[in-house]
């Protein structure tokens, strides 16, 4: 596995020492569509389990509605088989689904007996800093700095910067990424307890390169040009932040910590939701995102339902059982 040697970065935080894994699994919303065909490979290593908390970390100025846009969809996903019976299809819900077969197979795949255990994500803790107390130009050891503001186990914590913030590679490489911290903490008796969480970090591109990464609900900045699709949250910036968001989540759950399922160089792997890039809807080609559902009122294209009465567009996932990307409709 040596194309997939992590890139390691040491901060230290108050009392606590994290080694910190970055996954350059950038998030780049592409209007170029790919084929796919191979199955993303699994590398044998955990995939995240058991209750996990998704903590929002807010850094900069976000207006009320525009965080309920992001925290509906979160409370959009699977946290129990009642809420998938409950949501208008299709739903953020059923999409997740296809995330369920990467832990069916690589429970049957492993070297082990041991069977990995079924994932429930609920959300955490709503953290927000509109003060900017780190100023308006974010470092990639700035954003883990924040994303430890978050639980230091059992977590995923997701940084979200408003639009007037800048972020070291953002817009130039990357819409977002994903990664983990391991946090060595002391404890009375002088052992050293290991907490592990996981990161997300999305940056809000509507004022920066909404073309780049808010694609269809922007002209792009290359390739074949097409209308731009309305937003189904009138919000072109956070209903982009939702797309990365999805595809960064479903990239985390299945390859948290390098060693899970991607295709490609560990440092810029191709994971669940990347594998498929441009694709939202079935017929899907360059410049095109595919079929999608189209709200008669607003003329908004969606192809999700989420929770109060939300509409989405949601990235197509790489279907492990098919070795083809699924999408909602």
């Amino acid at each position: 596995m040596a194309s997939s040697v992590p890139i390691n970065l040491f901060f230290q935080l108050f009392l606590l020492t994290s080694v910190i894994h970055f996954s350059s699994a950038a998030r780049i919303l592409s209007t170029l569509v790919q084929d796919q065909s191979q199955l993303l490979q699994y590398h044998n290593g955990p995939l995240l389990s058991g209750k996990i908390s998704i903590n929002l970390i807010w850094y900069g100025n976000f207006k009320p509605s525009q965080r309920a846009i992001v925290s509906d969809f979160i409370s959009s996903l699977p946290t129990s088989s009642a809420l998938k019976t409950t949501q208008t299809q299709p739903s953020v819900a059923t999409w997740w689904k296809t995330i369920d077969k990467y832990y069916h197979l690589s429970s049957s795949s492993s070297s082990s007996s041991k069977k990995h255990p079924s994932l429930v994500l609920e959300m955490g803790k709503q953290i927000l800093d509109d003060k900017y107390s780190l100023g308006k130009s974010l470092t990639n050891k700035q954003i883990l700095e924040l994303a430890a503001r978050g639980d230091q186990k059992n977590a995923i914590n997701v940084v979200l910067t408003a639009s007037d913030v800048a972020v070291q590679g953002f817009c130039s490489s990357r819409c977002g990424t994903h990664g983990s911290s391991t946090a060595y903490k002391s404890s009375g008796s002088g052992v050293k307890v290991n907490n592990k969480f996981a990161y997300i970090w999305v940056g809000n591109s509507e004022t920066q390169c909404p073309g780049r990464c808010a694609w269809p609900f922007h002209q792009p900045i290359y390739g074949p040009q097409s209308p731009p699709l309305v937003a189904p949250n009138n919000d072109v910036g956070v209903d982009g932040m939702v797309i990365n968001l999805a595809g960064l989540l479903a990239g985390t759950v299945t390859n948290p910590f390098g060693n899970g399922y991607f295709q490609g160089p560990g440092g810029a792997p191709l994971e669940a939701a990347s594998a498929c890039p441009g694709v939202y809807g079935k017929g899907a080609y360059p410049g095109y995102a595919g079929e999608l559902l189209v709200d008669p009122t607003t003329g908004a294209s969606y192809n999700a339902h989420g929770a109060n009465g939300r509409k989405y567009l949601l990235p197509a996932l790489f279907d492990p059982s098919t070795s083809s990307c699924s999408t909602p409709v």
